[in-house]
C-alpha cells in the first residue's frame, strides 16, 4: 500500500525532527515522496507521529502459559498501546535457550503476531545460573539480546563470562539484579509501609547490591549491560555513576516506578505486587531525574500477565507483575510530559530512538526515509478512561482499570500496514 499522512505534526528524536510535515508510506518502508497515486489518506491534523514505539521487556508467556497470554493476543494488545516492536522475554516454559525456541517464537509471530516480536535467549541453560547457555546458536537464530529475567545470576564468575561472550556477538546481558536472599519471602517493598500492612518486605538493597555487583563485573569484563526495571534510588545513582566512568552500561524503568508509591498497598490489591516492588515517593523522584538526565535511557512495560484466578489469592500467595501494554503511552504523556519531567520529544526517545540503539535495531526508531514503515500516532487530547472490559490483553491485572486518562495512541502503522486504529480497532 502507498499511505500519505497528510499534515501531521512529526515528532523524530533521531533526526530531532519536531514539526508538521507530510509522511509517506510505499510498501513497508517510508519514502522520500510515492510513486505513484496513495491508496490511503490519512489526515494528522492536531495529531504527532512518532517511530513506533519499541518495548524492551515484556512477557508473552507463550509456550507453556497460553492462559495467561499468547503471541497473538499480546501483540493485539501491545499495537493497541501504539507498541510496534516487543521483546519478548525467555522465562517461558520450557525456557527459551535453544534455537528451536527462538525458531518457534518468530515463527508463531510472523503467523498470528500484530507488531514485530524479538526474542531475548537465556544467559544459562535452562536459566538455573549453572552453565551458559549457547549464545552463539541464539544469536544466529534471532535473539537480540540475554536475560535470565526472574532469575538473577547469582554466580558472578557465570555472570562475568556471560559479559565477555556476548561482546563477540555484539548481545546486550539484560540483568535482573535482585539478591534472592535479601528478597526472600518479600512481597513489598520494605519500610514504615510493609510493617503497618504486616507484610514481609524487600529491602531496596537486595536491588542495588546487584546492580552495584553487575556494573562491577561490567567494567571488568568491559561487556555491555542494561539494568532492567530500574525502581530505586540507590540503583539510578549506581547507573549515574557507571556512566560517567564510560561503562557500557544502560537502564530503564516502566510506568510504574514513577507512577506509584507502596502507598498504593493499603488495598492489599494484588494488582499493586510487582517485582521490583512499588518503592517511595524518593525513589518516584530519582526516577523521575535520571529520566531527565539520561541516566535512565529506556521504558518500558515489563508486561506481565497473570490469569484472575492466580491474582484473586491471598497477598502473599499471588504472583508478582502486572499488564502494561495499553497504558504506557497515556502514562508516559501524564506523568513524564504534563508534569514537565520529560519534553514529548525526550520522552519519545526513551521508547523508541534510545532501544533501537542499545540493541542495534536497523531500520527501527526512527521514521528517517528507508527505515521500516513502523509508526505510532498520537492524539494528546483524546481522553478515556481505562476500563477492564476494552483491554485486549488476555490477562486483566493492571492496576489503572478504572483511571481517566488524557493523551493516548490512534493509531499503529507496523511495516507499511495498519494494525490498530482507535476508529476501527484490530485490522487483520
Amino acid at each position: 500500500m502507498a499511505i500519505l499522512i497528510k499534515n501531521i505534526r512529526v515528532i523524530d528524536p533521531s533526526t530531532k525532527t519536531n514539526k508538521v510535515k507530510d509522511v509517506f508510506v510505499e510498501g513497508n518502508k517510508i519514502v522520500s515522496k510515492l510513486s505513484k497515486k496513495p491508496d490511503l489518506v490519512i489526515d494528522g491534523k492536531n495529531k504527532i507521529a512518532v517511530p513506533g514505539l519499541i518495548d524492551v521487556h515484556s512477557h508473552l508467556r507463550e509456550p507453556g502459559q497460553e492462559e495467561k497470554e499468547t503471541i497473538k493476543t499480546g501483540t493485539r494488545s501491545a499495537c493497541k498501546g501504539g507498541i510496534t516492536t516487543v521483546f519478548c522475554m525467555p522465562n517461558t516454559k520450557p525456557v527459551t535457550d535453544n534455537a528451536p525456541s527462538v525458531e518457534y517464537i518468530l515463527l508463531k509471530a510472523q503467523k498470528e503476531g500484530k507488531v514485530n516480536v524479538l526474542p531475548i535467549g537465556c544467559i544459562t541453560k535452562g536459566s538455573q545460573g549453572v552453565e551458559l547457555a549457547e549464545i552463539g546458536i541464539l544469536k544466529k537464530a534471532g535473539i537480540v539480546a540475554v536475560s535470565d529475567d526472574g532469575s538473577p545470576v547469582t554466580n558472578s564468575q557465570i555472570m562475568r563470562r556471560a559479559l565477555e561472550y556476548t561482546k563477540m556477538f555484539n548481545l546486550p546481558v539484560i540483568s535482573h539484579c535482585e539478591d534472592k536472599e535479601l528478597s526472600k519471602n518479600g512481597v513489598m517493598n520494605e519500610g514504615k509501609n510493609s510493617m503497618q500492612l504486616g507484610l514481609r518486605g524487600i529491602p531496596t538493597q537486595s536491588e542495588e547490591v546487584m546492580v552495584a555487583r553487575d556494573i562491577m563485573l561490567a567494567e571488568l569484563a568491559d561487556g555491555y549491560l542494561h539494568i532492567a526495571h530500574v525502581s530505586t534510588e540507590g540503583s539510578v545513582e549506581l547507573v549515574r555513576q557507571a556512566k560517567k566512568k564510560g561503562l557500557k552500561v544502560t537502564a530503564e524503568t516502566c510506568p510504574h516506578y514513577f507512577t506509584l508509591t507502596d502507598d498504593s498497598l493499603k488495598t492489599f490489591s494484588t494488582n499493586y505486587k510487582m517485582n521490583p516492588p512499588l518503592r517511595t515517593s524518593k525513589d518516584i523522584q530519582a526516577i523521575k531525574k535520571g529520566l531527565k538526565d539520561g541516566t535512565i535511557d529506556c521504558i518500558c512495560t515489563d508486561h506481565a500477565p497473570h490469569t484472575d484466578e492466580e491474582k484473586n489469592k491471598e497477598f502473599d500467595l499471588a504472583p508478582f507483575g502486572i499488564i502494561g501494554f495499553e497504558t504506557m503511552v497515556s502514562l508516559v504523556l501524564n506523568e513524564l510530559v504534563d508534569k514537565k519531567v520529560l519534553s514529548l520529544p525526550e520522552a519519545i526517545a526513551k521508547m523508541t530512538v534510545n532501544p533501537a540503539k542499545i540493541f542495534l535495531l536497523q531500520g527501527r526508531g526512527t521514521l528517517k526515509v528507508g527505515s521500516f514503515a513502523d509508526i505510532t500516532i498520537i492524539d494528546t487530547k483524546y481522553s478515556y478512561e481505562y476500563k477492564k472490559e476494552d483491554i485486549l490483553s488476555k490477562s486483566k491485572n493492571s492496576p489503572f482499570i478504572g483511571r481517566k486518562f488524557k493523551g493516548g495512541a490512534v493509531m499503529t502503522i507496523v511495516n507499511g500496514k495498519i494494525v490498530w486504529s482507535l476508529k476501527d480497532g484490530i485490522i487483520e
